[in-house]
């Protein structure tokens, strides 16, 4: 994993469009759920995402340690309806423990 610089203030929240094809590919996809684990920030670039200037971006929030297990796949579809509104507010760095499985 590359380690990440902390650009200033929080990232935005995701475009409704971007944090549906992220969920939609979280809950189905498991070469899309290795690249998310291993590079946030490239899974979610490949879904629409576009990190502001001088914003984090939400690829560093979303970003699970190397020891962390994704969130099973049923996990992220039971949940979606809280995954999808965590996402409409500015990210944190609190965010990635809601894709962790462990």
């Amino acid at each position: 994993m590359a380690t990440k610089k902390n650009k200033g203030s929080a990232p935005a929240p995701l475009d409704p469009k971007v944090a549906k094809k992220l969920l939609d590919k979280l809950s189905t996809d498991n070469e899309f759920r290795r690249l998310f684990k291993k590079d946030a920030d490239a899974a979610l670039a490949s879904v629409g995402y576009k990190a502001e200037a001088n914003a984090t971006s939400a690829g560093d929030c979303m970003q699970l340690q190397v020891t962390d297990r994704i969130a099973p796949k049923a996990n992220i579809i039971r949940d979606r309806a809280k995954l999808e509104a965590a996402l409409k507010v500015p990210l944190t760095f609190l965010c990635a423990k809601d894709f962790r499985g462990n």
